[in-house]
């Protein structure tokens, strides 16, 4: 079972009575425990320095009075050392010193009438006197437990713990109103009263939910029941709240119960990203493969488009051959067409040139063949008869002769004759082949 730590006591604020050596440990260190934002001084000024003046003027007069010369002039400097330790006297009694940080409060027989900021001060005047000295720039800690709170349903909390930091903002109105033995009271009481407030409006389940939460609210209530005094509240929370004991074992028993739910939390939580990282790990395999799979089908891709483009660059060379060839041979084929058209139109000019001397040359041709043949033509062959008839001897005679002299007329002019015949009938067939002479034969 867990025990609950014991509640701390509250802070405790007085004021003490020292010396002037002692006002900076009080208010810095305090007093066995105990808060001493107040401390009054001892008055350390004595009144010696008036004897001294007494015993001075004791002196001078007898001096004069002595009638004596020599014993006035040797009280002179005796009364002279006298006046000086009396003057020294009540100079050093006159000094104030105020501690950086606080601030004396002044008064002029028994008033307060102002105060003293931090330095060095000289008090001349017996009726003055510094009434407290007054600690006006720390902020004080002030810590008070309220015991048996009750919240809403009623439950006495075993105590909550309110934390408060105060500064005196006018020392006078705190000294001469209230004092700090008195204040402790009033500042515990306002206290307790609004951390009651407070709770009972929490629930009993609620009420860890009063550690560290927003006490805005209490700090300006209590400042407005405080400014009067002159102390202004800077800051407040609640830094701890304790149960009664059976609401604490009840709590126990739950945080085990949330523990071991966080505990079982975490470990499937654990299960869970395990489990999440195994299959990112799958993921990223399959993302892996993948990618892998993707390089290969684009390097089969990029090769079956670097086969393609080189099968169809080859292609496109043989068509381009193809084509040149056909191309050359069209070319070829086109220009003998033309040279040969260029060379019909020539020999066809040709010959309409030469067809006037072909004709002359005919012509001519002609008239020699006509008169080789008129030379080598037979001579006629007369047969007279007597007394003008023929008998039917001469009849036989001749019919038998014919035969001989036509063949030998024949062979006598057959050469000429056909070497005639020849050249006439090459002049027909070349006179055939041209247009003109074969119309004008």
């Amino acid at each position: 079972m867990t025990v609950a730590p014991q509640a701390r006591q509250f802070s405790k604020i007085k004021e003490v009575v020292s010396g002037w050596s002692g006002i900076r440990q009080y208010l810095r260190g305090g007093d066995e425990g105990q808060l001493v934002p107040v401390v009054i001084p001892k008055d350390r000024r004595r009144y010696g320095w008036i004897f001294l003046l007494g015993v001075a003027f004791y002196v001078l007069f007898f001096g004069v009075f002595s009638g004596s010369a020599e014993l006035l002039t040797l009280s002179f400097p005796v009364v002279l050392i006298i006046v000086a330790l009396a003057g020294l006297w009540l100079w050093r009694g006159s000094i104030v010193e105020i501690e950086q940080g606080t601030t004396g409060i002044l008064s002029r027989y028994g008033k307060i009438t102002g105060t003293l900021s931090p330095g060095r001060h000289y008090l001349w005047r017996p009726w003055e006197k510094v009434e407290a000295v007054v600690d006006t720039t720390t902020e004080i800690p002030y810590l008070a437990p309220v015991m048996a709170s009750p919240t809403r349903e009623n439950v006495p909390l075993k105590s909550i713990e309110f934390f408060l930091k105060f500064k005196i903002d006018d020392p006078i109105a705190f000294v001469r109103t209230l004092g700090a033995s008195n204040f402790d009271l009033v500042l515990s009481s306002a206290v307790q009263d609004a951390i009651r407030q407070r709770s009972r409006r929490v629930r009993t389940e609620q009420a860890y939910d009063l550690r560290g939460s927003d006490v805005e609210d209490m700090r300006e209530n209590l400042n407005r029941q405080l400014e009067r005094y002159g102390v202004r509240i800077l800051g407040a929370n609640i830094p701890d709240v304790q149960l009664p004991d059976q609401y604490q074992q009840h709590l126990a028993t739950r945080e085990r119960v949330s523990k071991e739910l966080v505990a079982y939390e975490r470990e499937w939580e654990l299960i869970r990203k395990r489990r999440i990282d195994a299959l990112l790990m799958e993921i990223e395999k399959a993302k892996k493969e993948r990618d892998a799979r993707l390089v290969e089908v684009n390097a089969a891709r990029n090769k079956a488009r670097q086969d393609v483009a080189r099968m169809l660059e080859e292609r496109e060379t043989e068509a381009q051959r193809v084509r040149m060839e056909i191309e050359t041979r069209g070319r070829s084929t086109l220009i003998e067409a033309e040279n040969e058209a260029k060379a019909l139109r020539h020999l066809g000019q040709t010959y309409r040139d030469n067809r006037a001397v072909l004709q002359y040359e005919l012509a001519r041709r002609r008239v020699e063949v006509g008169e080789k043949l008129m030379q080598r033509a037979p001579r006629p062959l007369l047969v007279q008869g007597g007394a003008g008839e023929q008998s039917a001897l001469s009849t036989l005679v001749l019919a038998r002769l014919l035969p001989q002299l036509a063949a030998a007329d024949e062979h006598e002019a057959g050469p000429a004759a056909r070497e005639a015949a020849r050249e006439v009938r090459g002049l027909l067939e070349r006179g055939q082949d041209l247009p003109g002479l074969k119309e004008e034969g």
